[in-house]
């Protein structure tokens, strides 16, 4: 038998590369640093004692900022798993749609203060003896600042896959499974990945309200950045609030660099296009990642695992033969019932409100909603103006997406919140009316939602469309009509409803601010609400949820659903 020798690249190849030592270290680091940091969450808590004191050391700093983050990625997996779940059953199914979609207007418009004041103490009795019910409720709430619009995100990509690509899925008789995987998640990638970032941005900016939790006349605090900067502000301490900001600063560019720009490189494969991008995203990262050969082997090990997966939900989803059709009478009772358990539910508010706090104080909480929505539609209506030709612009020239994504991610991430007490010191100085200043702290938390879903929307266009667009002279209005516009509309119409939804959630917060023992309030809905969650008013908490949510869904339902639809068969 004839010897054989390696090649002389093979032989030249060190046994060890470079690459793979960084990537066992990296990760091995960052395994390490979770489970010191989760082994926190641990502790033995018993409520009425007093949870963690909140330090405003500024060493403390890494290990607050570190749980902190390790909250937020824990609330990222929960919402991309309801993300995958609910947007696929909302659409793929006509029925389930009409109820989810609608339900998610409601979630969505419902404050983070108005799902703690229902679930702590659930959480907490969920644990005995443990922090760890308080982890779980402040990761809860962070879940509800991000999952919402990651979930619009998905459903709307779902309803926009290109006819072509559904047609070959029919043609090759793709199980429910493979649809998924080979061509809705493909689809969806780009606009969901920028949409987890803009999601995990607004987590940060409910951070305060989930660490340090004031509800029912109880305070519990979580060490962590967000508690860290509340304490600041009740001691009126701004050097503790320049070393919050200088923390946070340094978790999102750290964060940004080692997570998002390796995510947004890599969905960069996912372009439907003929003809490939001529400067795609880069990352270090994901180049140190693709020059190991650790990730290669670890797939070829698990691929076994993976097929047996694959296989058995293709089988699960099978291609059925026969394709049964909703009968007209099954909508109409669909219908009917909906109508019913409506009506009940309408009912039962209604009787606990009308009760509790009469006819008056519902008077009030809707003029104090009409008031809210007034500042959202400003808000939406100017962060579109601004923001819509600023992400066409990053979102259409690679190489300013490269320079601009850390940026934009930057200032999205960064908790607006944290700028609040300088605001308020700044109204308080300037003797700025705080129903209008409070606009502006609604637009630093939810303006970004408009801003990335344009640069998704933009950087989905495909590049020949684009070449073609500049061979055949297209520019000024001409190119924004025919080719700009519809490429982004869907993109853009989740990012106003989205940033609709989060403006109404900021509200709690936003139309009430505080510096030590000064506390400037806006007439709105959001004021109510906050003042009713802090006194532990059950009846008032349920009516300005009940209120707010009334409003959502019907601009919702009146407005945005026919966005939507147009998105769906004129721009899909």
């Amino acid at each position: 038998m004839a010897a054989t020798f390696p090649s002389p690249q093979a032989a030249r190849r060190p046994p060890i590369r470079l690459a793979d030592v960084a990537v066992v270290l990296g990760s091995l680091a960052l395994l390490a640093l979770a489970a010191k940091v989760g082994a926190g969450m641990l502790v033995g808590f018993k409520p009425p004692v007093l949870t963690p004191h909140v330090s405003l050391d500024p060493r403390v700093l890494p290990y607050y900022a570190a749980r902190s983050t390790l909250r937020m990625f824990i609330a990222l997996l929960w919402s991309l798993a309801f993300t995958f779940a609910y947007g696929y059953a909302a659409a793929r199914s006509r029925l389930a749609g009409r109820v989810l979609i609608p339900l998610l207007d409601i979630l969505q418009s419902v404050p983070v203060l108005g799902f703690l004041s229902i679930t702590v103490t659930g959480f907490i009795a969920l644990f005995p003896g443990s922090l760890l019910g308080l982890e779980f409720a402040a990761i809860f709430a962070i879940f509800t600042a991000q999952a919402w619009n990651m979930a619009f995100s998905f459903y709307q990509s779902l309803l926009t896959v290109p006819k072509e690509l559904s047609e070959a899925a029919e043609l090759y008789r793709f199980s429910g499974w493979q649809r998924f995987l080979n061509v809705e998640l493909p689809w969806a990638a780009i606009p969901l990945v920028w949409n987890a970032m803009m999601s995990f941005g607004g987590g940060w900016f409910f951070l305060a309200a989930s660490e340090a939790i004031s509800v029912l006349n109880q305070k519990y605090t979580l060490p962590g950045i967000g508690s860290y900067v509340a304490a600041a502000v009740d001691a009126k301490d701004l050097h503790a609030l320049v070393w919050a900001a200088i923390a946070i600063a340094i978790v999102i560019v750290i964060v940004d660099q080692l997570f998002w720009r390796p995510m947004v490189a890599w969905a960069d494969k996912f372009r439907f296009e003929q003809s490939a991008s001529a400067n795609p995203p880069r990352s270090w990262v994901l180049d140190l990642i693709r020059a190991a050969d650790l990730p290669a082997l670890l797939g070829r090990m698990l691929r076994p695992a993976g097929d047996a997966i694959a296989k058995l939900f293709g089988a699960l989803t099978a291609v059925r033969t026969v394709r049964r059709q909703s009968s007209r009478l099954a909508d109409v009772a669909f219908n009917v019932g909906l109508g019913v358990v409506t009506l009940a539910l309408i009912i039962l508010i209604a009787r606990f409100v009308l009760s509790t706090v009469g006819l008056g104080e519902v008077l009030k909480a809707i003029g104090l909603g009409f008031a809210t929505m007034a500042r959202v539609i400003i808000l939406v209506a100017i962060a579109t103006l601004i923001w819509t030709p600023v992400g066409v612009a990053i979102g259409l020239n690679p190489r300013l997406a490269q320079l601009m994504q850390p940026v934009v991610q930057f200032f999205a991430s960064f908790p607006a919140n944290f700028v609040f007490p300088f605001a308020t010191i700044a109204f308080i100085a300037y003797h700025i009316p705080i129903n209008w200043g409070c606009v502006l702290l609604m637009a630093l938390g939810s303006q970004w939602y408009i801003l990335f879903n344009t640069i998704a929307g933009a950087q989905g266009i495909p590049t020949e469309l684009r070449e073609m667009a500049d061979d055949i002279g297209l520019r000024g209005w001409t190119r924004w009509k025919r080719l700009i516009i519809p490429g982004i509309f869907g993109s853009w119409v989740t990012g106003a409803l989205t940033a609709s939804g989060g403006a109404w959630n900021a509200s709690i917060v936003s139309e009430i601010v505080s510096w030590g023992s000064t506390t400037l309030t806006a007439v709105g809905l959001g004021t109510y609400i906050s003042e009713a969650t802090g006194k532990g008013d059950w009846p008032r908490i349920a009516l300005g949820v009940s209120i707010m949510a009334l409003f959502v869904v019907i601009i919702n339902r009146v407005f945005w659903r026919r966005l939507y639809r147009l998105a769906e068969t004129r721009f899909a």
